[in-house]
């Protein structure tokens, strides 16, 4: 018997019941033209029909046993499929991929393809393919096809082969802005990881993400500007005109918009102008920090924000970060 029998009879393919209902053609087409040895085996075709259209170059080899009828190039969203059906039938996307797929990040057709399949399992790794191997495959699966880990687990993949803190935060933030995971889904995953990178500073990063933060920029200022110093926090993501801002001092008067971006698009400046003179329309002073200002000014925009809000509370403190912090000296920094 052959070995891709055995595998159908032993776990079924997570397409069987597609091939069963639809044939082998529909298959095909719905798989972007891409299609396995096993997948046609189980369709009943002889090897010397496979061969045929690989021997005629009609077909070509993505993997081992993975095939795209077609002449033209390879897409991304045709690899993704090929890494699935070369890792076999307990597969599944995983880390990036998986968030991808499950619209929590922007696709990225520069990344490798992620696939996690069952810890007892062992294939050999493919250029363009990272393979990882989980004990717990089966809990941490999404009900959908093709295979893929639930947002929550693919979010705490992606953490764990992230080399910082700040790259785990950002991703963190991205997946739960896009609406598709919640961060309490995140901390209930994150109890079954002991061993996971990070894992004992994830908490408080959720709860800053929960608090209304929706990127690591936003992260980033009420960590090392707002809460190291000492200031009043701010209201995230406030609803005003038809729009949100990043931070609202309520009660001071203060906006601070926060991008990470360097704009020189005229459309997009005009964007921050008009939402700048908005605010000043409302009494509203708007502070703008990018991403230099928050990661290496933190002190000095500290101070900043402190003299705004000194115009509605003149006795208002803040506390220095460290001895050469800018807010250290408070006598030379005055109400303006």
């Amino acid at each position: 018997m052959r070995a891709e029998s055995v595998i159908l009879g032993r776990v079924e393919w997570w397409w069987i019941g597609h091939l069963r209902d639809r044939g082998i053609d529909a298959l095909i087409h719905e798989q972007g033209q891409v299609v396995s040895r096993a997948q046609l085996l189980a369709a009943g075709w002889p090897e010397h029909r496979i061969r045929r259209p690989l021997r005629n170059r009609r077909w070509r080899t993505i993997h081992p046993g993975v095939y795209v009828t077609h002449t033209g190039p390879i897409g991304y969203g045709e690899r993704l499929l090929a890494a699935l059906l070369y890792a076999g039938p307990e597969a599944a996307w995983s880390h990036y991929t998986a968030a991808e797929q499950l619209g929590l990040l922007k696709p990225d057709a520069n990344r490798p393809v992620f696939v996690t399949i069952p810890e007892r399992r062992k294939i050999l790794q493919r250029p363009g393919v990272v393979i990882h191997r989980d004990e717990h495959w089966a809990a941490r699966l999404a009900a959908i096809s093709p295979p893929r880990r639930t947002p929550a687990d693919a979010v705490l993949d992606i953490v764990g082969i992230t080399p910082s803190m700040d790259q785990a935060a950002a991703v963190i933030a991205e997946a739960c802005q896009s609406g598709r995971v919640a961060p309490a889904d995140i901390l209930s995953s994150l109890t079954d990881r002991p061993r996971l990178r990070h894992r004992h500073k994830l908490r408080p990063i959720i709860t800053d993400v929960v608090a209304g933060s929706h990127s690591l920029l936003e992260i980033r200022y009420l960590r090392d500007v707002e809460r190291r110093h000492g200031l009043p926090r701010g209201q995230r993501q406030r609803a005003v005109d038809h729009e949100f801002t990043d931070v609202f001092y309520s009660g001071f008067g203060l906006v601070v918009e926060l991008d990470g971006r360097l704009h020189l698009v005229p459309r997009q400046r005009w964007r921050d102008l008009d939402r700048d003179n908005r605010a000043t329309l409302r009494a509203e002073a708007t502070l703008r920090y990018g991403w230099f200002d928050v990661t290496n000014r933190a002190c000095e925009a500290a101070v900043q924000v402190l003299q705004v809000l000194r115009r509605t509370n003149p006795f208002l403190t803040a506390t220095p970060c460290c001895p050469t912090c800018a807010v250290a000296d408070l006598r030379n920094i005055s109400a303006v």
